[in-house]
């Protein structure tokens, strides 16, 4: 299979709402040039450990999220509430990554359970941080929530989570979204923060023409 020569990486955090309202412009994005454009999702923890999480009851969020959140999610017509919980995002991260190695046997799984955890947790305040809840989500989906908490449990794919990491810091990304673009294998620019549908367009529209 010919593999698309422009590519498209997605440095995220499933505790940042930005990221969960791209998801649309994405999928939009995938549509409108199937065929011709790759989409990856890489891991990015805002807050690692030690770094201390966000008082879910503080000032910060309740302010970002009444001039920012809420007005964009109206915008793009999603239903988003600010979350009871602030949890680290490491297991999400790495459930994902095992959701996309399911691929074989479950077309499609890496996708739906990305948009489960940004779901549960933007929707429904889901504990990212819980073993058993992310297991949950997993067999909400008819994939293996045993097979999952079993992984989590060994660190199958933690080494692959604290890579993105390290590619995201090697490009100086400090915040997310971050969508980088690369073309027949080349880094061709990053643009941070979410992106109005039209503007991705053009970022691919562009570099469509530079091919050729």
């Amino acid at each position: 299979m010919i593999q698309p020569r422009i590519a498209l990486d997605v440095f995220s955090d499933y505790v940042c709402p930005f990221c969960y309202l791209e998801m649309p412009e994405l999928d939009a994005l995938a549509e409108r040039f199937n065929g011709r454009v790759s989409l990856r999702w890489r891991a990015f923890e805002l807050r690692p450990d030690p770094e201390p999480t966000l008082d879910p009851d503080g000032d910060y969020l309740h302010d970002i999220w009444e001039r920012a959140v809420y007005p964009m999610a109206a915008e793009r017509g999603m239903t988003l509430r600010l979350p009871r919980i602030q949890p680290r995002s490491r297991l999400a991260h790495e459930a994902a990554a095992w959701a996309d190695a399911q691929a074989i046997q479950h077309p499609g799984a890496g996708d739906a359970l990305r948009t489960a955890l940004f779901r549960g947790f933007f929707e429904e305040s889901l504990d990212l941080s819980d073993p058993q809840a992310l297991a949950g989500l997993a067999d909400a989906l008819s994939l293996d929530g045993s097979a999952l908490h079993r992984s989590l449990e060994q660190g199958d794919h933690r080494q692959a989570v604290i890579d993105d990491q390290r590619v995201a810091r090697e490009l100086g990304i400090q915040g997310v979204p971050a969508l980088r673009f690369c073309m027949d294998g080349e880094h061709a620019g990053v643009l941070e923060g979410a992106q109005p549908r039209r503007q991705l367009f053009l970022a691919v529209e562009r570099l469509l023409d530079a091919l050729g």
